[in-house]
């Protein structure tokens, strides 16, 4: 069974709230600035709260960087924010060229910016409040979709299919303890790459499960990209290569064999594009890093002025 090759999420009639708070910038307001302090204070009541930009992962958004198609701003408050409209008239994000775009409250300190669709390749993107702004640029197109059905990773370059991996996904199930149910899906949905590292040390512990448990674990992994908040992998494991694209052995991860594995690490960028299809338990939620799962017409409804 083949992947059908990525698509471009259909474009809707343009509804004035996808852009909101659009600014307009002359020439010199592309150069650079430092998006790791304050980007600008807010009256919130007899509060004040000021913001950075981020990307998914929390690490600062480059001045000048390279992303992926599937960015996402995450405006990042260093209190709870009382008044939500007020906040999101300060914000801004503008593209070049344009696109439809909007901010989505995570939190009363968080809020996410993305557009309808994913960025097209040469993308600019300049994200500001107040006076400190920060600048990037969008890379290659990376879509990479990974097909329970067939246990296989296609990867695309700017539309075109550069690789398949087999792999073996979550085993799926859960286990319940001390009353917390923890869940062995790949969850179903559309991911954006967070970060890598060459290695990563995987404990079990971390979420619940005791290392000494019937399916508890601490080992350490190479080339692995991270998906999710909760430490969702794509990395290499070489003990799983006689189950990789044919059935499913991990506790979530998508385990590929090692030469797969150094080639999709360098190959992955932040914000590229990871789509899960076909896999049981619950859908991915925005939370675990599933900002593209959410429809168009829910994104605009995470806006404080609509």
């Amino acid at each position: 069974m083949s992947e059908s090759p990525p698509r471009k999420r259909a474009a809707p009639i343009l509804s004035a709230l996808a852009l909101i708070l659009i600014a307009t910038f002359g020439a010199g307001s592309w150069g650079s600035s430092d998006p790791s302090g304050p980007a600008y204070t807010l009256a919130t009541s007899s509060d004040k709260a000021s913001v950075r930009f981020t990307a998914t992962s929390g690490a600062a958004l480059v001045d000048g960087g390279t992303y992926g198609v599937g960015t996402v701003i995450v405006a990042n408050f260093d209190a709870p924010v009382a008044d939500r409209a007020a906040a999101e008239r300060q914000l801004s994000a503008k593209t070049v060229p344009p696109v439809d775009g909007s901010w989505y409250w995570m939190n009363s300190q968080r809020a996410h910016w993305r557009p309808q669709s994913y960025y097209s390749p040469g993308t600019e993107v300049v994200a500001t409040a107040n006076s400190s702004r920060v600048a990037f640029r969008i890379g290659e197109s990376h879509i990479s979709i990974a097909d329970d059905a067939t246990k296989q990773i296609r990867v695309y370059r700017n539309d075109e299919l550069v690789r398949t991996i087999p792999t073996s996904m979550g085993m799926g199930g859960s286990e319940t303890v001390a009353g917390k149910t923890i869940s062995f899906w790949t969850q179903p949905g559309v991911y954006t790459v967070m970060d890598k590292a060459a290695t990563v040390v995987m404990d079990s512990s971390t979420y619940g499960l005791p290392v000494d448990s019937r399916l508890g674990y601490k080992l350490t992994v190479s080339n692995a990209v991270r998906l999710t908040n909760s430490g969702i992998y794509v990395h290499q494991l070489d003990s799983t290569i006689w189950a990789q694209g044919k059935t499913n052995t991990s506790h979530g991860c998508l385990n590929v064999n090692a030469d797969n594995g150094r080639w999709f690490y360098e190959f992955a960028q932040p914000g590229d594009v990871f789509e899960v299809r076909n896999t049981g338990g619950d859908p991915l939620p925005v939370w675990q890093n599933g900002d593209w799962s959410v429809t168009w017409d829910r994104w605009l409804g995470g806006s404080a002025l609509r």
